[in-house]
């Protein structure tokens, strides 16, 4: 019983991280080869398509360089992928093991932004010419890893009153994201409220193994 919730648990962290990769490059893919930078789209009153792009982190933060940025997501990832077999070897709960799951597939959605944008595609820019397209690998707008991540969902709630101080004439939610952005803030999110207590289990469990690892050797 317990290894077949293990190869269940792994088949369906698998199929999270690969489904979400597929429906993320999609979306961007779509972005990208058909919208202009600045270029928008209006679904509703408080939803659009709003192309743009960033060299930061998620929601267009940008802290740190691009290959600093580039460098550290490339070395979360293999963390969190070896502390996610670990954590199903173990028998965690399925929920929890979903969360790091999408949290994986968010941070690698916008990896493969970074490592292969700047080298397929051309160049994306404002006005009516500023569409990117295809181009033959590696000639394309920038080097491996500083390739830019495409945004494009804009979510403007409603604009505080002009009255309210700091923040009056503001909109409430100004970021432009994507969806990986969104697997990655949902999957934190659900983490903090549901299953927290298991972090520094599974943190603990990985250093009680590494250690055995080192006796052994």
């Amino acid at each position: 019983m317990g290894k077949e919730k293990t190869l269940r648990q792994g088949r369906l962290a698998t199929a999270i991280v690969i489904a979400v990769l597929i429906i993320d490059q999609i979306i961007k893919i779509a972005v990208k080869t058909n919208m202009s930078i600045g270029q928008e789209i209006r679904i509703t009153n408080w939803f659009y398509i709003l192309f743009v792009e960033n060299n930061g982190m998620a929601f267009g933060m940008e802290i740190i360089s691009k290959l600093f940025l580039s460098l550290f997501r490339i070395v979360a990832i293999f963390f969190f992928v070896w502390y996610l077999i670990k954590i199903i070897n173990k028998g965690f709960p399925t929920g929890y093991i979903v969360t790091i799951a999408f949290v994986i597939a968010g941070a690698a959605g916008n990896l493969i932004d970074c490592i292969f944008y700047g080298q397929i595609f051309s160049e994306s820019t404002f006005g009516p010419n500023g569409v990117a397209h295809f181009t033959p690998f590696g000639e394309g707008y920038a080097p491996v890893l500083y390739g830019k991540v495409v945004d494009m969902f804009y979510f403007p709630l409603w604009t505080w009153p002009d009255w309210l101080p700091w923040i009056g004439g503001n909109i409430f939610f100004s970021p432009i994201f994507n969806f990986a952005d969104s697997c990655i803030t949902c999957g934190i999110i659900v983490l903090m409220l549901f299953y927290s207590r298991y972090v520094n289990m599974g943190l603990k469990y990985s250093e009680e193994q590494t250690d055995e690892t080192e006796t052994d050797n």
